[in-house]
This record gives structure tokens, C-alpha cells and sequence, in this order.
């Protein structure tokens, strides 16, 4: 294959451009706060799961507490009503001596079920304290996923934007490359992880850091201006410059 000397000189400035292209790719992938952001964004999310459970389980008991003091609520209406009815004269000997025997039971019923209350009411305190500092953690942990979802977008569209320009510039230099050389040269670049094409600097191949040869050097001297050549080595194209050293 023969190119012009012209564009070999182009297919190195493409390659530059393509190796910054895949350089930005790389960088995009693994902006340090991609990482911070997934762990924020799972920590977020499992605080508002364990947020949610908890506001249920305070629900819950504050449900449990209303009940147990309905309860009370209902044995004290009836103890009054039974005290009443005793205090009235109105009862004869043998309702006397059954309502004094249910008022004792009574007591002993209000006495247990206000010490249900007490247990649901610090259940229920302790359960608002939960509630209350899971939701503090959430609405921190929400605060950072919204600061760093801030700064990996910033730092994406800067990526992005040194991505645009590099890729303006290779349009405009695909534009005046032989299609054939542009064809050799992107197929080796998928072959041969990114690089299709590398300077010689200093009898040496820039795209596999291998020296070449006398029998190398040889051959390169002897090619034409125009002659496309390929390193044996590494098999990508060579492209002569004036820092070759040949």
C-alpha cells in the first residue's frame, strides 16, 4: 500500500487523538465519584427502606398504646360504675358482696393493663427515638448523594465536553485520509488494543517499545517515501519521522 507522506503524518495524529479518546473513556468509567456515588445511593436507599419499617413498627404500636389504654379507659368506667352503685345503698346483701368482689378483680385488671401501657408507651418511645435517627442518617446520607451527584455530573460534562472537541478533530482529519489507509489502520487499531499506527523514534516502534533491527532499519531505508510499512513485530503501521533516527 502506498500514502502519502503527508497523511502517514495525519494517521499519527489521529492515532493521538484516538488513544486521547480512549484515555477519556477510560476516565469517564472510573471517576472516583462513581464509586462514592453507587455507595451513597445504596446506603440512601437502604436507610429509606429501614425508615420505612421503622415508621410502621412506631405506627404500629402507637396502635398497640391506643388500644391498651381504651382498655383501661373501659375497666375504670366500670370500676366507677360498680363504686357507684355500692356507695348508693340501693344493692341488697348478696349484689353487695358481688359487686366489692368485682371491684378487687377490677383493680387487679387496671393495675396489669397499666402496666401493658407502660411497656407499649416505652416500646413507643423507643421506637420514635429509632424513627427519629434513621432519619437523620437518611436525610444526610441523601444530602452527600445530592453533593455528589453534583460533582460526577460536573465532572462527567467536562469529560464529555474534551470528548466532543476530540472527536471534531478526528472528523476533520478522517475527512482527509485515503479510505484505504483509514481502513488498515482501523482495523489494526481493534486488533491491537487501540493502537493501528506508531511513530519509529529512535529505531524504536512507539507502539510495542520494541527496537528494531539492523535487518529493520535496513528495509525502512530502503522503502519508498510513499511505502506504507508494517513492524514484523507487532504488526501495526510504522510511520517515519524525522526523529526516527534512521
Amino acid at each position: 500500500m502506498q500514502a502519502a507522506p503527508a497523511d502517514q503524518q495525519r494517521l499519527l495524529d489521529l492515532q493521538a487523538l484516538d488513544s486521547k479518546l480512549d484515555q477519556l473513556a477510560h476516565r469517564r468509567r472510573t471517576l472516583p465519584q462513581l464509586s462514592e456515588h453507587t455507595a451513597l445511593e445504596t446506603r440512601a436507599g437502604q436507610l429509606r427502606d429501614l425508615l420505612v419499617a421503622a415508621t410502621t413498627a412506631q405506627s404500629d404500636l402507637a396502635r398497640e398504646q391506643r388500644k391498651a389504654e381504651a382498655d383501661v379507659d373501659q375497666v375504670r368506667s366500670r370500676a366507677e360504675r360498680d363504686r357507684k352503685l355500692l356507695e348508693s345503698g340501693s344493692a341488697g346483701a348478696r349484689e353487695l358482696s358481688n359487686l366489692q368482689s368485682e371491684l378487687e378483680s377490677l383493680a387487679k385488671r387496671q393495675s396489669a393493663l397499666e402496666d401493658v401501657v407502660l411497656d407499649v408507651m416505652e416500646r413507643v418511645e423507643s421506637a420514635s427515638a429509632r424513627t427519629a435517627e434513621l432519619t437523620r442518617q437518611r436525610d444526610l446520607a441523601e444530602a452527600d448523594l445530592t453533593r455528589v451527584t453534583a460533582a460526577l455530573s460536573a465532572e462527567q460534562a467536562s469529560v464529555d465536553k474534551d470528548v466532543a472537541f476530540a472527536r471534531s478533530q478526528r472528523g476533520l482529519l478522517v475527512a482527509q485520509l485515503p479510505a484505504d489507509l483509514l481502513a488498515l489502520y482501523e482495523k489494526l487499531r481493534a486488533q491491537y488494543g487501540g493502537i493501528g499506527a506508531a511513530a519509529i523514534k529512535q529505531r524504536r516502534c512507539e507502539g510495542c517499545r520494541l527496537e528494531l533491527d539492523i535487518s529493520e532499519v535496513n528495509e525502512i531505508r530502503a522503502a519508498a517515501p510513499d511505502a506504507v510499512l508494517r513492524h514484523d513485530s507487532c504488526r501495526r503501521i510504522l510511520v517515519r519521522t524525522a526523529d526516527s533516527g534512521l
